[in-house]
């Protein structure tokens, strides 16, 4: 159940001191502005506060200042704030209340697991498409990251009141999959004892080997032939299909060892099969989007050149060949996600070297008769392994990339959430393998998650000891670390709320070490459970503070995928 934000409650007063305002005829706006409420970056100039006198300025030729004022006097005292005064150059600041904020302890502990719920979605359906590798070798690092974003952003947008499904496509169909298919073949052959070369654009990596022979301990000679003939090349399809499977179960495997799982696996040749890709390409056509030139079908962007426009040569739809391009099956998988399974919003996470592809994807939407802002395209950028100062370059498995399985097995699922995370996607980042597995403060996954096996401990401390902290005095938690401990929780919602409108998972991990240094700077400066009986009442009340810790630094790991140790 989601919790109102005390922003919207603050937003809506200065709408009505706004309406106020003109009612009194102290000024005229033809139009409400957006009334945005922020945090300050000086917490002496109070919680919450908001710059509209200053955007309103120019439209009522008032001093901010004084517009300030005007608001500020029409504006009421709540329970939430203990005080709303106008600052220079024209901003009103709103401080809450001490009273208020201790009561949150209890809401926060009632709310429990449904803490940091907000509506912004109002149940709309929205997909996230992520990962998608090609199922012609294992996860590498690089599509690690979509798929740490991706799963966090949909664990987001779920909390944020969204109906979420989540979709792996499997590229399925074309010349890299022809290249897999016979390059598996001819590793079958070879391990049978047959003097075969490797084909042209072949995959090299170990793990062929693995499947091929994989494939003779499931069915022997069953896909082996002597000839080039079509006997040879149905073979070679016959044992492709065999390999993508079991591909596909292995980056199925390494996704949900991190923590990744799909709602749905989505086919690419299944637009082909179904007669989608057609259906697509004939309402492009009768909408004048294609035309035929140097024997080719090509895509008629309405996108201006900028610096994301493809080159022309890029926009080929269909080869001379008469082969689709794989820019005409995600017009046709698109096509299907809007018009076919009606998806009020898409969002796509695509690795850098898709940069390119962004502005025809969206100009192709565009010619389906769907507006472009449904579609959202956000791209993960690279990533660099490191131990110390030495970069990690290669895999003996695949001959060139780190796979995701490597990663996991060196430093662990949480830490590979967590140090994907904490990055915005557009920027590229370094992965510090050494900094991942130590067991201090210096690493942000164990100065977390120590946290909350410290708090584990508490409360486990407390519960041997008898204590009922049910009836818990919150008036009681005046120290400013308490205060501070408690305002930093509140702060969840508002974090979902923003992480939501923007599609930027990020912030998480930035704020979980927030919430783990409020929680220790409050352990260490002010006990929990003490044996004087003096303390007694104050222990009960820390005791409720403590329990609200653990549901908010939970959910929060929670969110991002991870563990929440009740021991380290």
């Amino acid at each position: 159940m989601s919790q109102p934000l005390i922003t919207d409650k603050i937003q809506q007063m200065v709408s009505n001191a706004l309406k106020q305002a003109q009612q009194d005829g102290l000024l005229n706006l033809e139009t409400e502005p957006d009334i945005v409420i922020e945090r300050p970056n000086n917490s002496e100039n109070g919680d919450f506060a908001t710059n509209l006198p200053l955007q309103l300025a120019r439209a009522t030729r008032i001093n901010p200042v004084k517009l300030a004022e005007i608001l500020v006097e029409r504006l009421h005292q709540s329970d939430e704030l203990a005080k709303i005064e106008s600052a220079p150059p024209g901003f009103i600041n709103f401080y809450l209340r001490d009273s208020w904020i201790q009561k949150q302890v209890d809401t926060i502990r009632h709310a429990g697991s449904t803490f940091g719920d907000v509506n912004v979605g109002n149940s709309q359906s929205i997909m996230i498409e992520f990962v998608s590798v090609n199922p012609t070798g294992p996860v590498h690092v690089g599509h690690a990251r979509g798929a740490v974003l991706g799963s966090t952003l949909a664990n987001i947008l779920s909390a944020a009141g969204y109906s979420v499904t989540k979709e792996y496509y499997i590229n399925d169909a074309g010349n890299q999959m022809d290249a897999f298919y016979n390059s598996v073949h001819t590793r079958y052959l070879q391990l049978l004892g047959e003097t075969r070369e490797m084909p042209e654009n072949s995959y090299e990596g170990e793990y062929i080997k693995e499947i091929a022979a994989e494939i003779i301990q499931s069915d022997g000679e069953a896909f082996a032939s002597s000839s080039p003939t079509e006997d040879s090349i149905l073979k070679i399809r016959e044992i492709g299909l065999v390999a993508k499977d079991m591909m596909l179960q292995e980056i199925s495997k390494d996704l949900i060892d991190i923590g990744v799982y799909f709602d749905n696996w989505f086919s690419e040749s299944s637009l082909f099969q179904s007669q989608e890709y057609e259906e697509a390409i004939h309402l492009l056509r009768s909408q004048n989007y294609l035309s035929e030139r140097e024997g080719a079908l090509w895509f008629n962007s309405n996108i201006e050149g900028g610096e994301d426009e493809p080159e022309d040569r890029d926009s080929v739809v269909i080869r001379s060949s008469g082969e689709p391009t794989y820019f005409a099956s995600d017009i046709a998988y698109h096509h299907n996600k809007f018009l076919k399974r009606n998806f009020g919003q898409v969002i796509n996470i695509w690795g850098a070297d898709h940069q390119g592809h962004v502005a025809r994807m969206k100009s192709a939407v565009q010619a389906l008769g769907i507006n472009s802002d449904s579609l959202t395209i956000l791209i993960s950028q690279l990533v660099t392994l490191k131990r110390g100062n030495e970069l990690v370059r290669a895999s003996k498995r695949t001959g060139d990339f780190v796979t995701l399985r490597e990663l996991v097995e060196d430093v662990g699922l949480d830490a590979c959430r967590f140090f994907f995370l904490t990055r915005a996607a557009s920027t590229h980042m370094d992965f510090d393998l050494e900094l991942a597995k130590k067991e201090s403060s210096d690493n942000p996954v164990y100065y977390v998650q120590y946290a909350h096996a410290r708090i584990s401990n508490i409360i486990k401390l407390a519960s041997e000891r008898g204590l009922n902290w049910t009836t818990g005095n919150l008036d009681l938690l005046n120290n400013p670390n308490e205060i501070h401990l408690i305002r930093t929780m509140l702060r969840l919602p508002e974090l979902v709320d923003q992480s939501a409108r923007v599609f930027e998972p990020h912030h998480l991990p930035h704020y979980a070490v927030e919430l783990s240094t409020a929680f220790h700077s409050f352990y260490e400066n002010c006990r929990v459970v003490s044996a004087n009986e003096e303390d007694y009442e104050i222990s009960l009340a820390r005791l409720k503070l403590v329990q609200a810790t653990q549901v908010v630094l939970q959910r929060c790991l929670q969110l991002m995928g991870m563990n929440a140790p009740e021991s380290m």
